[in-house]
């Protein structure tokens, strides 16, 4: 951030500008340099932060006591709840100083919170509690991969006593993902291991905690891709409410007109606005009902979000298709609508809502359901389920463009946004949202959470096996 906060306050770091026309002549070599080097710090920064400050936070909870175990499951609502006000923030307030005021004042300013942010987390290192490392993310996950593959000759041993066949079995009906040929990494063969009892190569020999923290893995990577057509949705909703409302009455009283990238806050602002009430109202009178903490099961929340998320596209093509009409009458291709962009609001609304279901039922669910060692993977996770999003968002407008813009014709996302049909392109996405909640169904029934009694029970028989 220091870096480019000075690229806008120092004139040698900015393209010269030409002394006739005023205009600036382009960025030199170095200029994008420097410029390419803050972002790139920026990169390396949120990649240490992002992923290791929601499972550090998770750490300060005792999870063996009530009052630790109720905190948490709130902690995870506030943090996004919070996580996202500033978003808010930083896009109105900053982003008006910015434009409005001064860029060097706006960089400045985000560099010095994060600085007191630096102040403030060191200030409290005599108070945290401190999990210790252990070991690569990924070495154990590759070591039972190549524990079995190099034992895929070998046979299981033969289910001869109940617990054997537990053990085995681990509910193979439900559980298709589970790949049974990983429990072969755990079968000793003459050398496998030192006198000690330890493994003598873990390329070899795994333990049984190895290979269930990869069966893990493998139980969690369906959910996470269904994740990911949930926020095609929430990435869609942000660039098309822009285009949408450049056609619309954005007028807020007689002089001030709403900037058409400021209409995402709306879907900030419910966010920030029902998380809270979700938490401290919402989740009481569910978990009465229901009995399990919480209110409902991190899956259901899940799911709750990817209803509401197809809900908001079907409302935003029926006021897509108003808006639409309206334009089209009031100066036909050129035209706009004297409909108050307002009117966007609740398919905005909607999609804050879900985001607040399914966004944080995901950070709470890969948290909970990642092996201990594996939570900064957890963190990454959902972010990588945001970055897919984005590319397949990408993939799809391609994909529309191309395949509904016949000879001579208009696609749905014709640049003209009178011309074009977004209202189709709207219900496409929700017809793909209901394949993906049918998709997420299926899979969150075939779906065991860590720690159930039954699968204490099989890693206890797995464990008694070997």
């Amino acid at each position: 951030m220091v870096v480019l906060t000075l690229t806008a306050a120092v004139p040698q770091l900015r393209p010269p500008v030409a002394e006739q026309s005023g205009q600036p002549l382009g960025p030199s070599g170095a200029h994008l340099a420097i410029l390419f080097l803050s972002l790139g710090l920026l990169v390396l920064g949120a990649g240490g932060v992002r992923p290791c400050s929601l499972p550090f936070g998770v750490d300060q909870f005792d999870r063996s006591t009530e009052q630790g175990r109720r905190g948490l499951n709130s902690f995870f609502n506030w943090y996004y709840s919070i996580s996202t006000a500033a978003t808010v923030v930083a896009m109105t307030a900053v982003v008006y100083i910015q434009d409005s005021v001064s860029w060097p004042l706006g960089f400045g300013i985000p560099t010095a919170l994060m600085l007191l942010a630096i102040i403030l987390f060191f200030a409290g290192i005599r108070l945290y509690v401190f999990v210790p490392p252990d070991g690569s993310v990924f070495s154990g996950v590759l070591q039972a991969l190549v524990a079995a593959f190099r034992k895929r000759k070998l046979r299981l041993p033969a289910p001869n006593d109940a617990a054997m066949e537990t053990a085995f079995s681990i509910r193979c009906d439900r559980l298709v993902l589970l790949c049974r040929f990983l429990n072969k990494a755990a079968i000793v063969c003459e050398g496998d291991m030192k006198e000690d009892g330890r493994s003598a190569d873990p390329w070899k020999l795994c333990s049984v905690q190895q290979i269930e923290e990869v069966k893990c893995l493998m139980r969690i990577a369906p959910i996470w891709a269904s994740g990911i057509i949930c926020f095609v949705a929430l990435t869609q909703q942000w660039t098309l409410a822009a285009l949408q409302s450049m056609k619309m009455d954005r007028h807020l009283g007689p002089s001030f007109q709403i900037p058409p990238g400021s209409l995402g806050t709306i879907c900030l602002m419910a966010i920030v606005l029902f998380i809270p009430l979700y938490d401290q109202i919402l989740v009481p009178m569910a978990t009465s009902i229901t009995g399990v903490e919480g209110g409902i099961t991190l899956l259901q929340r899940q799911g709750a979000g990817m209803a509401i998320a197809i809900m908001s596209m079907v409302v935003a093509g029926l006021v897509e298709k108003k808006r639409r009409d309206s334009a089209l009458a009031h100066g036909g291709a050129d035209g706009t609508s004297p409909l108050s962009a307002m009117w966007l609001a609740p398919q905005l609304c909607l999609m804050g809502v879900a985001e607040a279901f399914n966004a944080v039922g995901q950070v709470e669910f890969y948290n909970r359901q990642f092996p201990e060692h594996m939570q900064t993977l957890a963190g990454s996770l959902f972010h990588c389920s945001l970055a897919g999003a984005s590319y397949l968002s990408s993939f799809l407008i391609a994909f529309v463009r191309k395949s509904t813009g016949g000879p001579g014709g208009a696609s749905w996302l014709d640049d003209d946004i009178n011309v074009g049909r977004v209202d189709y392109y709207y219900y496409l996405i929700a017809a793909l949202g209901v394949g993906n909640l049918l998709y997420f169904m299926v899979c969150a029934h075939l779906y065991r959470y860590k720690g159930t009694p039954e699968l204490e029970d099989v890693c206890k028989d797995i464990k008694a096996v070997f």
